[in-house]
């Protein structure tokens, strides 16, 4: 089993649902007292949520990328950034390391694709929506037709997502709303959801719709046990 380096802390929530996910992943493929061989840094928030608010992705960059040579040089085989959002700078770390991040984007657009599915709507933060780093990707790589939601919808999903379930707050009035949103989502021809943000989940699930969903911290986490774990 290889050696997977996290980066948590975004939040610390979502980092226990990847630590106990991967876990379970593991003993469901090998069995016993098998568990994930990680180490895990965990940032503080608060200090990353600063910098994202106030546009500073290339610091945001040279942070993780000196977390990563942290985790590189304490042998680990390929990283897993327990975020979506901070995915946006992925690419910008990739350069820096030699080991491979393992990057949710291209998991779940593979995980589109044998859906045979091609207008996907995407839900999570407003950089995760509006910053062109995951549309890009789904629309110029993978030939897909991503479609997110009107911009009030927008600001309405990334208060949630930073002002209740980051802090661990789930409330039904707020599904409801979210539930709309996907509805009129699907009325303007998505055929899928991509949940992008790893709390999403938490909030809503597959019974709740009519059309797939993509968990991506499934999605992302499955792509991390094949990958550390040898046949």
């Amino acid at each position: 089993m290889k050696l997977l380096g996290l980066i948590g802390g975004m939040s610390w929530e979502n980092t226990i649902d990847y630590y106990r996910i991967l876990n379970e992943m593991i003993k469901s493929k090998l069995g016993g007292w098998n568990s994930a061989k990680i180490i895990l840094y965990s940032v503080n928030f608060e200090e990353i949520l600063s910098l994202q608010n106030n546009e500073e992705w290339d610091i945001i960059a040279d942070k993780v990328s000196q977390i990563c040579i942290t985790l590189e040089k304490a042998n680990c085989s390929a990283i897993v950034i327990c975020s979506n959002t901070m995915h946006k700078i992925a690419d910008q770390v990739q350069e820096k390391i030699v080991i491979p991040i393992i990057n949710v984007i291209d998991e779940t657009a593979k995980a589109i694709k044998e859906r045979n599915v091609e207008t996907i709507g995407l839900l999570g933060t407003k950089f995760t929506m509006e910053s062109g780093f995951y549309i890009e990707k789904l629309k110029d790589k993978y030939n897909l037709n991503p479609i997110i939601p009107k911009e009030l919808n927008r600001k309405y999903i990334h208060n949630a997502i930073y002002d209740e379930f980051a802090k661990g707050i789930f409330l039904d009035e707020t599904k409801i709303k979210f539930l709309d949103i996907i509805e009129n989502l699907e009325k303007r021809g998505v055929q899928g959801i991509i949940l992008g943000c790893t709390e999403l989940p938490l909030l809503i699930k597959q019974e709740d719709v009519n059309i797939p969903l993509f968990n991506i911290l499934k999605i992302h986490l499955k792509a991390a046990v094949d990958f550390c774990v040898e046949d």
